[in-house]
């Protein structure tokens, strides 16, 4: 059977091509230098990711890509800009305890300043942005610690010159995603005090890269098997990649670079759908999950693909426990101005080919002015010709960078 196996993977698909992981070994692969409670943080972290990616995975019709890393920044800046209730619920839907705004504002910082340098191989930009209507102050001692935890530019802008407003709040976001993202906004409204925004953006390349001559037309189905979505641009190879199957899904590890990050794929078995691999997720033992894969011959297929995602947040925000925000808000100590979130919307984008990967996402949030587990065998199939869930994901700690589902549509 394994040779029948091995005979027909010979003849659909080419071994792939090995990138060298480090340049004489001066790219070595060293994991986050985290405190004991920043490495807390994480945890409660991707509690937080698993719950807002299952909330996104129900709400989205098709294909989305979104940025749970890049929504923690911008929840972490409103954080430092909200008091009381306000203050307890924001903390408690990104997972932290009331009162531990110094903590996750160190959190912040360490992670700012060393995920990028993880991999030199690797490009990955986090920024932090306050856009402020021009007279509406913002307190000194909101400005200086989101300029010292978050790298914050906060600038001045006439809201009620919108053309211009637009072209410095979409302009920065081209900038920061290299063009991926090159418009967030279609107007600037004059009742809003500020924009707060972050922007993630990651290129990298596959450790193991797909063979270009071997990428051909094959057919995506729906999560049934049955229905078929259309053809795709199918990618294959046949490597030595972490492997990990149970009951549920199918799970293949790609890493980029030297390493520090990584692509993980969750394919569903036909009795499953991605609905219930997310909500599995919020349930499982991260660390030990992602853990869980170990070094088995893969033959891959994967869709070379395009994604682009347009979110508004208000609804997935609040029902995850932060209404006030929304509402009777509590935003005092980042202005006397401020008075509730108008509304918070994420922009991701995604491009997969043979060499690996670029991802952006850009959260913006609008502040309104106060006017008053199993085993592996030798040898897998893992055809993601049916839709899945992937995550992007950093190696020590497990934080998820991006996360998306590809329905072939």
């Amino acid at each position: 059977m394994l040779a029948a196996i091995a005979a027909f993977m010979m003849m659909t698909a080419t071994s792939c091509d090995k990138v060298e992981q480090g340049d004489n070994g001066d790219n070595e692969y060293k994991p986050l230098e985290l405190t004991t409670k920043a490495s807390q943080f994480v945890e409660q972290g991707s509690t937080f990711s698993f719950e807002f990616i299952d909330r996104i995975n129900k709400h989205a019709k098709a294909d989305y890509i979104i940025s749970p890393l890049s929504m923690q920044f911008l929840l972490g800046m409103l954080l430092d800009g909200a008091k009381g209730e306000t203050a307890e619920q924001i903390a408690k839907v990104l997972g932290y305890g009331a009162g531990e705004v110094d903590a996750v504002n160190q959190f912040c910082l360490s992670m700012l300043e060393q995920l990028p340098k993880l991999d030199e191989k690797t490009t990955l930009n986090i920024a932090n942005a306050i856009f402020v209507d021009d007279g509406w102050p913002l307190n000194s001692s909101f400005k200086k610690d989101v300029a010292k935890y978050f790298n914050a530019e906060v600038s001045n802008l006439d809201f009620s010159d919108n053309a211009g407003s637009l072209k410095v709040i979409n302009g920065w976001s081209n900038t920061h995603t290299n063009g991926m993202i090159p418009k967030v906004l279609e107007e600037v409204d004059p009742s809003i005090l500020a924009y707060l925004m972050n922007a993630v953006y990651f290129k990298s390349q596959w450790v193991n890269q797909f063979p270009k001559q071997s990428t051909a037309d094959e057919l995506f189905t729906d999560e049934t098997g049955m229905g078929i979505n259309g053809k795709v641009k199918m990618m294959k190879m046949s490597c030595h990649l972490p492997y990990f199957e149970n009951e549920m899904y199918q799970m293949v590890s790609m890493p980029y670079g030297n390493g520090a990050f990584s692509m993980m794929v969750l394919l569903p078995r036909y009795e499953y759908t991605t609905a219930e691999i997310t909500a599995s997720l919020k349930k499982a033992n991260w660390n030990a999950l992602r853990k869980a894969p170990r070094e088995t011959e893969v033959d891959v297929w994967f869709p070379k693909f395009e994604s682009k995602y347009k979110i508004k947040l208000n609804d997935i925000l609040s029902a995850m426990g932060m209404p006030l925000a929304f509402g009777a808000a509590d935003f005092s100590a980042m202005s006397p101005y401020a008075n509730r979130l108008s509304f918070v919307q994420q922009d991701g984008a995604i491009k997969v080919d043979e060499e690996g990967s670029e991802a952006a996402a850009v959260s913006v949030a609008g502040m309104e002015k106060n006017t008053a587990v199993g085993g592996e065998p030798q040898i897998a199939i893992f055809h993601a010709d049916h839709p899945f869930i992937y995550l992007i994901t950093e190696a020590s700690t497990g934080v998820v960078l991006f996360a998306g589902r590809y329905c072939g549509k």
